[in-house]
């Protein structure tokens, strides 16, 4: 196959707004590179190398100009499926395993084509190409958790983006930050996939030794201010093409790093203006008429090349397995993480069952007190469970930012991820909050029939209070936000209702709180069912005249209940999909 890149390839810089806010980072540039070829990309910082390399890759966010051609044929929605993109970061998380991480990628990215193959085997491949056999059943690791080495990691990162078969292959400064024999590990790695399997790899790569720069046969030599191509040709040239130009390298001295200070403006052997003319003059015809030739050969298109029936229903899917499996990987992963990691399950179960013995201590026996006394200790027991999941917003929204990173590779849906996390980490928190409930109720001794109305509304309210957090977790752009979002919410659904501000105490105007408070609704139930019930029927009735509780059908306040944890289920998937993604 081929890829033509970008023809005027000019990008609306970030945060621009109308004409005046736009701004050229990379002038028209164009350019073919072949199956199995090893491109390099490289130039001063802000030269548009990342710019060009994610508008190649399909990945840019802001708006841009220009075309991409695989094959000679425009690429469409399935695009993702052929081709795969490593990022600067290595995001992964640190309970899991160098071998599992390479698989979730094989597994959800398993082409068609190669359904029949071994993928046991093609692991082991990717293991010892990248030289990660010896540490294979370590844990991937960070600052906290002990596991493998930066280098190590990094070389995981590539390997996952292989192990999709994808037939185009992006990496942004992958040995960025690397040692210099880790840097040509990873480079020999990725030389030895592009060769054996035919993949076009464009690598991002800043001032590489001269030993790993020979590894790519393409180089495209950028110069900033804007961004402009200064060279553009097979990188074993590209010193006698400098000589010809009156630039040869000097001896003793790093190409690579001749080549940086020739294209960067502003610096004392700056020569980058003459290399740009000397492009446009000398290299550019000859680049045109081999992406002219190369739209009027028009070679296989996506469904094509993954080998399968067009009529078939994963090609018309942006993701090569179905939800099924999906769901399948994630809950494997899941629940190997949450296993392994003490504070996952620590943090649900262990806290609150700590907090249900202190604070039940305090409420000892005081079912048996009088009215109001069994009243505030509702109203404490209630507030716990409230300000509970707010523990869970770090997690979510750590959880959130991997989950964007793998989706952006189209390695499962939205949609799979939050299911998977509502099957493992609900019912986690649900038996927290459950044995938090029966410690605190078992400490206060209250009546069954007291008790199991405090229990059912406690379940419920739950249920709604996890799906606000889950909410604002999904919408929220990190934590110091979401905590801002949090605060307004559990503050007026704790306070107006009935107990702390009572509705006939309050001014008209904000009556309609209380219709929209969870806590007010499972106040009203439990203490008119804990006044009716009271010896002192007089007390009882006095009671709920000071806080303006009567007796209602229930039903209506369940099912707003059950509206709110619908609601902000559906509102936490479509933030999911639209907000907070990985921007470039």
């Amino acid at each position: 196959f081929s890829l033509p890149a970008t023809k005027c390839a000019s990008c609306k810089a970030l945060g621009g707004g109308g004409e005046a806010g736009r701004q050229l980072i990379l002038e028209p540039c164009s350019g073919h590179f072949e199956a199995g070829e090893m491109v390099a990309l490289m130039g001063p910082s802000g030269c548009g190398k990342t710019t060009l390399l994610d508008m190649l890759a399909m990945k840019k966010t802001s708006k841009y100009e220009g075309e991409v051609l695989v094959n000679g044929l425009p690429r469409d929605r399935l695009f993702r499926r052929i081709a795969a993109y490593v990022g600067q970061d290595d995001m992964m998380p640190p309970h899991w395993k160098v071998r599992e991480a390479i698989k979730f990628n094989a597994a959800l990215k398993r082409q068609p084509n190669r359904a029949h193959e071994n993928v046991e085997g093609w692991i082991e491949v990717l293991l010892e190409t990248f030289g990660l056999s010896g540490v294979a059943e370590s844990y991937i690791g960070n600052q906290e958790v002990r596991g493998i080495s930066g280098g190590q990691r990094r070389r995981v990162t590539l390997a996952r983006g292989v192990a999709a078969h994808a037939s185009l292959l992006f990496c942004d400064e992958p040995t960025s930050g690397l040692s210099a024999t880790d840097a040509e590990s990873c480079v020999k790695a990725l030389r030895t996939v592009a060769k054996r399997l035919g993949v076009m790899c464009m690598v991002v790569i800043h001032q590489p030794r001269n030993e790993v720069a020979q590894l790519f046969d393409q180089l495209m030599l950028l110069t900033s201010g804007p961004g402009r191509v200064a060279y553009c040709g097979p990188m074993a040239k590209a010193q006698s093409y400098l000589a010809d130009r009156g630039l040869p390298v000097p001896a003793n001295i790093n190409p690579t790093d001749y080549f940086m200070d020739i294209v960067t403006p502003g610096t004392r052997q700056d020569r980058s203006s003459q290399l740009v003319a000397a492009f446009w003059h000398v290299q550019k015809p000859g680049v045109d008429l081999m992406v002219e030739q190369a739209r009027q050969r028009k070679g296989q298109n996506v469904r094509e090349m993954l080998g399968c029936d067009s009529k078939a229903r994963a090609i018309r899917s942006p993701y090569a397995v179905s939800f099924c499996s999906q769901l399948a990987s994630l809950l494997r992963r899941k629940v190997m993480i949450t296993v392994r990691n003490p504070v996952a399950l620590g943090l649900p179960l262990f806290v609150p069952v700590v907090q249900g013995v202190i604070v039940g201590y305090m409420f000892e026996g005081i079912g048996q007190k009088d009215l109001l006394r069994q009243v505030m200790f509702v109203f404490c027991l209630l507030t716990m469970l409230c300000l509970a999941g707010t523990m869970s917003l770090i997690v979510l929204i750590t959880e959130r930012t991997l989950m964007k990173y793998e989706t952006s590779e189209a390695l499962y849906s939205e949609a799979a991820a939050s299911l998977a996390t509502f099957l493992i980490d609900v019912p986690l928190a649900l038996l927290g909050a459950v044995l938090n409930i029966l410690i605190m109720t078992s400490f206060a001794q209250l009546d069954a029939h007291i008790f199991s109305m405090v229990f059912s509304w406690s379940i419920l309210l739950f249920f709604v209070y996890d799906s606000l957090f889950a909410f604002i977790g999904a919408v929220a752009a990190d934590v110091r936000q979401a905590q801002t979002i949090a605060t307004p919410f559990v503050s007026i659904f704790m306070l107006f209702n009935g107990f702390v501000v009572s509705k006939k105490d309050s001014p008209v105007p904000l009556h309609w709180l209380f219709d929209i408070s969870p806590n007010s609704y499972a106040m009203q139930a439990i203490v008119v069912r804990m006044a009716n019930e009271d010896d002192n029927q007089f007390e009882g009735q006095m009671l709920l005249d000071q806080f303006g509780y009567h007796e209602v059908d229930n039903t209506f306040g369940i099912e707003v209940l059950v509206g709110m944890v619908v609601v902000f289920r559906v509102l936490q998937q479509l933030g999911l999909m639209y907000l907070n993604g990985v921007q470039r």
